[in-house]
Order: structure tokens, then sequence, then C-alpha cells
């Protein structure tokens, strides 16, 4: 299976990792690579995670603060967000 990103999901989670890179050297690529690896468990098993709403699911990062919300399509997983977990719940449901 592949997956693809809202085009708003990608920019926040680029702009997340200039953040953490600014905060520490390397620090943006540790949270590139968590994010990943979340989307890589996503792909593997793409049931796994709770729903959260209707037919969107949240992986958590196991590092950083941040879930990536995700649907399943017939041909891919569509990232919606990757969601800092202490902003509003509710940003993101626009972009289905």
């Amino acid at each position: 299976m592949i997956f693809d990103f809202h085009p708003e999901a990608e920019t926040e989670f680029l702009e997340a990792i200039a953040y953490y890179e600014e905060c520490e050297p390397g620090l943006g690529e540790d949270f590139s690579l968590e994010v990943y690896s979340s989307i890589q468990n996503v792909l593997s098993y793409p049931l796994a995670w709770p729903v959260l709403e209707d037919d969107i699911r949240r992986c958590l990062t196991n590092r950083f603060p941040y879930g990536v919300l995700y649907s399943i399509e017939s041909d891919r997983v569509y990232i919606l967000a990757v969601m800092h977990l202490h902003r509003h719940p509710d940003y993101w449901k626009h972009r289905r």
C-alpha cells in the first residue's frame, strides 16, 4: 500500500520538522523519522489504530506529542494531518 499527504498535512509536517531543527540540530530529522515510522506502521497494519470519527484513524508517534491522522482509501492511505496533540483537536476536519 502507498500513502499520500493532504497538502496542508504535508505543510504542517515540514513546519514541525523545521521547528524541531531550530530547537536543536538533528531533532528535526529525529522527528521526521518518528513520523515516517508511524506511517510505516499504518501501511503495515492500517486497521490497527482507533477510529476518531467516521473513517479517520490516528496513530501516535512514540517520542513526540504527535499523531498521524489518516483514512484508508481504495488505493492508498491518505494522511489528513500530522497533528500536535495539544492543538485544537478539530482543526483538520475541513480536509476530508
